[in-house]
């Protein structure tokens, strides 16, 4: 009871609201799972995205957009405005990420009249009673815990298997999960009235297992070759269709011009040697799948650029200033971002980690230098950027630790982006003056980890 009740009195009491000078904007969130930097083609990316491409060209392209290297991490970011270390998440969980009085993204934009929807992959809490409804959103639907099987739509196996729901109301439908996604969204979209809205819709493509329908296999360019490479290439030009359908949607019911889309990935490519075949049914393809991070070094799970630094578009017409910018920016800075623009200021403070970016979207004007802070799993890494500079901490390896003294050292490497983007020269031994101030920096920007774990 106390778990619905909350939502309520947060609307209620937590905030207090500041009159926009204009109507605030809809706001269409859109995350792709394991999407690399280079897997779409306007960076090169062998099959052909042009609905993104067309985005990409007439919006604003964020070319330093930072994420979590792992999926339900990025998304407390986003649900929160702060690092996902402050909340102890930071591997994939289907437990419960956040504790339930948590002023969500969502629920942030409710106390401003907003109607607000999920549509796809939830993962911050794998049963029903833990899903997004009881975090913010008024409608939900799709899986509530990681990526499923294209056409079971399951999650694995065990407790969690059974995840595919509308409103936490567990459902068995046919249709691959792409086209099931695209499809609730665009009706949610057509049944919007006068009131602005949050539609935050997190594909499960192209995460694994991935099989694509044969219409969307006769389509990928002869030149790619082989099994997987093909479902693959396919399961990207699927994701990109169904982001055309999606501003489709807007542009017929009239809302087009007055909504914010954002366009991202929830960490960088995976390198996978054969497909989890834990999942049940679906036979699908297995063999090395590798989704392209060039010219990033890393992949999925690392804090190198390959598995934080990730495709993002801004589409704004009239409003976001079309072109590219390299400032870099961080998933927890939508929160404070969608807050301002929907005139919401939360009357606590609630120890955002991001900042408002509306001035780099509208005039490309950057924010002030900060520290951009990340985790990597089981917080067996810790990385900042901070101007061009970037500083990795990695922990010994477990398989060495034992054979080490408690006081074994952790590697440090220093890289600087301006003149090394893909960290290969470790600037760690050279740069001492550096590297001093950027411990610093991290010891201050984790001083805050574990400060909100989820409490029963």
């Amino acid at each position: 009871m106390l778990a619905r009740l909350l939502p309520a009195l947060l609307l209620g009491a937590a905030s207090v609201v500041c009159a926009a000078s204009s109507p605030p904007p809809n706001i269409v969130f859109i995350i792709a799972d394991d999407l690399g930097w280079a897997d779409v083609a306007f960076h090169g990316g062998r099959a052909p995205t042009p609905h993104l491409d067309k985005l990409a060209r007439e919006g604003l392209e964020l070319g330093a957009h930072y994420v979590a290297p792992v999926c339900s991490p990025t998304r407390t970011g986003l649900m929160t405005g702060r690092c996902w270390s402050r909340f102890g998440v930071t591997t994939p969980t289907n437990e419960r990420a956040l504790p339930w009085d948590t002023v969500t993204l969502p629920r942030a934009l409710k106390a401003r009249g907003y109607d607000t929807a999920l549509v796809g992959k939830w993962h911050l809490g794998s049963l029903p009673s833990q899903g997004p409804n009881h975090f913010g959103f008024d409608h939900s639907y799709g899986s509530l815990a990681g990526g499923v099987s294209p056409y079971g739509h399951k999650y694995k196996q065990g407790p969690f298997s059974q995840t595919w729901h509308r409103n936490e109301k567990l459902l068995d439908e046919p249709g691959h999960v792409t086209d099931l996604l695209a499809a609730e969204a665009v009706k949610w979209i057509e049944g919007r009235g006068a009131a602005p809205f949050f539609l935050y819709v997190p594909f499960t493509a192209v995460h694994l297992p991935i099989k694509e329908p044969a219409e969307w296999l006769a389509r990928v360019p002869a030149a790619i070759t082989g099994d997987v490479p093909r479902h693959y290439a396919a399961c990207v030009m699927h994701l990109d269709d169904a982001v055309g359908r999606i501003v489709a949607a807007l542009e017929k019911a009239g809302k087009r011009q007055n909504t914010l889309l954002v366009f991202t990935s929830d960490n960088g490519g995976s390198t996978v040697e054969n497909n989890d075949r834990t999942y049940p049914s679906d036979d699908c393809p297995t063999g090395k799948l590798v989704g392209n991070n060039a010219p990033w070094r890393g992949e999925k799970g690392s804090l190198y650029e390959g598995g934080t630094r990730v495709p993002t578009i801004v589409s704004w017409p009239g409003r976001a200033k079309p072109g590219k910018v390299n400032t870099p920016v961080h998933i927890t800075d939508w929160m404070p971002t969608f807050a301002a623009l929907a005139g919401y200021r939360p009357e606590r403070d609630l120890k955002w980690d991001g900042t408002d970016i509306g001035t780099l979207l509208t005039t490309h004007t950057p924010p002030p230098e900060r520290t951009l802070y990340g985790v990597a799993p089981s917080f067996r890494a810790q990385a900042i950027r901070r101007g061009d500079w970037k500083f990795v901490v990695t922990a010994p390896a477990a398989a060495n630790a034992k054979k080490k003294s408690a006081a074994s050292p952790a590697t440090e490497e220093l890289f600087n982006l301006a003149t090394d983007p893909t960290e290969r020269n470790n600037l760690a031994a050279s740069r001492p003056d550096i590297l001093a101030q950027m411990r610093a920096h991290l010891a201050a920007a984790s001083a805050r980890d574990r400060d909100a774990v989820a409490k029963d």
